[in-house]
């Protein structure tokens, strides 16, 4: 057993592709966690979605020994975290486990949209910030520049900023000694009873529900009863231990250690992220603060290609929940695309996970509606509903107004796009809430942007028009009210759900026009004429026709009086609209694609 002072809990924090993981595994190897010659790119990333695209979507704690420089030996557990702001409560959790942080700067990106969050995130929780800037190896570093931007922002004296180079190791003894000196060991009380938050969880499929787990209080041991704070469900201790470069099972789990319990839990619903884990008896009386529960904010239907595979996505979901429980589900019912399901997600990196697993792990090919935010509904009789999809709106004569959700974004970037990306913004419905500058060439944009006009392409568009150079981040701000409508897409009448979307009115006729240009191109045409139509209610807004084929029945016509011809076709006609009134057009599979994939 350690004592409590030799430990350090800590966690690294930095933008997308700054080198925290690459900085996670020189760390490894530096401690002999891991054998030299094992060594791997991204070794905390377990999943090759991670490994192919750069970034961490699951963290992933690990222990390492340290001998200090002084003669003693330290433990060190690093809690890796999540890059991605669809993350940040799994992020908030991981950083609440740690009592500091090693701040990790590109020398040559410097500060950018995500550090900021997550310097004030670490603020939030009290921690002590490392700040350190890295890659200063490459060519394009800019020690200097960077080294004044995290000093002006942190308000700490430029020549106590390390340096290293998590690629050659260069700097890195210096950043080991750091997390000794300036990282606080963490407070504990080993005779209080028992307190441990859960700061995430995985599922097994031999050992059920796996808590994550770091004991503020008290000890965790095999055989212990605990109870669950948030479910108040009760479980007996199976299995404690640490995280090597996988599960070690130990005796116990002191006051201060991170580590994980293994209970006979059977489902990951039963463990909720930054809940308390505390005895059935004699246990504590508070939870650890902080805890809330995770909320989707992007929704989508889901529905497999062919339909006959709607069992296997329906076991494909299951499966994907057991791992991730913030995917929420529930069966949905489409005219147009059969039967399926309605998904929330926690963003749109999220959704777009999820869509790539259930086709790599699971080979099920699936068709996505258009994403949509969960908007407020103000009946006229005082009711508020909450809903996630076009079709359970109410009637126009049953709601009195329409409130959606708003995300407060900071955009970080180079002076030169200032105007393009404030053109962008204002596109989007955006409303300036204050501009900083950083440096004379880098400037943040604080906007309340709708969360709607956010998830579909902002993102892209905001990478187009900045050349790659701006950086984003977001977070739920609230609900307000605006000038929304129900726009419907009618073909021949009869309405297609999956077409329908909430809208902004000013947006509508452009948007109604859009659909019905790109629907006219992709519906085979019929013997009759097929109407395609956009509308608000009873109003339509915007109208195109996909033409009739037409068969020349006047060929046989040759002289004689004009009458002959006209009764022909006038008897053609009268076929056509009795076809019409029977017909049903089928639209197609690449219809659904080409107009829910968005791309104007």
């Amino acid at each position: 057993m350690i004592a409590p002072d030799k430990i350090r809990n800590f966690c690294i924090i930095a933008h997308i592709d700054h080198g925290k993981s690459t900085l996670a595994d020189r760390f490894l190897e530096i401690t002999g966690t891991i054998d030299k010659n094992k060594v791997q790119g991204q070794m905390l990333d377990d999943m090759d979605l991670e490994r192919e695209r750069g970034i961490t979507i699951k963290s992933h704690p690990v222990r390492m020994n340290y001998k200090a420089q002084d003669g003693h030996t330290y433990q060190f557990n690093l809690i890796d975290t999540p890059g991605h702001v669809d993350f940040s409560y799994e992020v908030s959790r991981s950083l609440a486990a740690c009592e500091g942080a090693i701040l990790v700067v590109d020398a040559a990106q410097g500060i950018e949209a995500q550090t900021l969050t997550n310097i004030y995130l670490a603020l939030d929780n009290d921690l002590a910030i490392i700040p350190v800037m890295n890659k200063v190896d490459l060519p394009s570093a800019r020690p200097d520049e960077i080294r004044k931007q995290i000093s002006e922002l942190l308000g700490v004296d430029p020549d106590t900023i390390l340096s290293c180079s998590a690629k050659t190791g260069v700097g890195l003894p210096e950043l080991l000694e750091a997390v000794i000196t300036e990282i606080p060991p963490p407070k504990t009380q080993e005779n209080a009873p028992l307190k441990a938050l859960i700061f995430d969880s995985k599922f097994d499929s031999f050992r059920g529900a796996v808590a994550y787990v770091r004991v503020v209080d008290g000890m965790l041991k095999k055989g212990q009863s605990i109870r669950f704070f948030q479910s108040g469900r009760e479980y007996e201790i199976d299995e404690v231990g640490i995280f090597r470069m996988g599960r070690v099972p130990d005796k116990a789990l002191n006051a201060g250690e991170v580590g994980y319990a293994i209970a006979n839990i059977k489902t990951l619903t039963d463990i909720n992220i930054g809940d308390t884990i505390t005895t059935r008896l004699n246990g504590a009386t508070e939870p650890i603060p902080g805890y809330k529960k995770v909320k989707p904010m992007v929704f989508s239907g889901i529905y497999p290609i062919d339909k006959a595979d709607y069992e296997d996505l329906r076991n494909a979901l299951e499966k994907l929940q057991l791992n991730d429980s913030s995917i929420t589900y529930e069966p949905e019912t489409s005219t147009a695309l059969g039967f399926g399901f309605r998904a929330g997600f926690l963003g749109l990196l999220h959704m777009e996970i999820i869509q790539e697993r259930l086709l790599r792990e699971f080979n099920v090919n699936i068709i996505t509606t258009v994403p949509n935010v969960e908007y407020e509904i103000h009946l006229k009789n005082g009711e508020v509903l909450y809903i996630d999809s076009p079709a359970a709106l109410p009637s126009a004569q049953e709601t009195d107004h329409i409130c959606e959700p708003i995300s407060r974004v900071q955009l970080i970037t180079p002076t030169d796009y200032t105007g393009t990306i404030m053109k962008l913004c204002d596109e989007k419905r955006g409303k300036l809430i204050n501009m900083e500058y950083l440096e004379t060439t880098r400037v943040c944009l604080n906007y309340h942007l709708p969360l709607a006009e956010l998830i579909i392409d902002f993102f892209d568009r905001l990478k187009s028009c900045s050349k790659g150079y701006a950086s984003m981040d977001y977070e739920f701000y609230g609900y307000q009210r605006d000038n929304l409508i129900k726009l419907d897409i009618l073909i021949n009448g009869s309405p297609v759900d999956a077409f329908s979307t909430i809208i902004h009115k000013d947006n509508a006729y452009s948007y109604g026009l859009m659909i019905t240009s790109k629907l006219k191109e992709l519906i085979p045409r019929q013997h009759y004429e097929v109407a395609i139509q956009a509308a608000i209610g009873n109003k339509v807004i915007a109208r195109t026709n996909v033409k009739a084929y037409r068969k020349d029945v006047t060929a046989k016509c040759y002289g004689g009086d004009i009458s002959r011809k006209r009764k022909l076709l006038e008897k053609q006609k009268e076929g056509k609209k009795r076809m019409k009134q029977i017909g049903n057009v089928e639209v197609p599979q690449e219809a659904f694609l080409a107009v829910l994939s968005r791309n104007d």
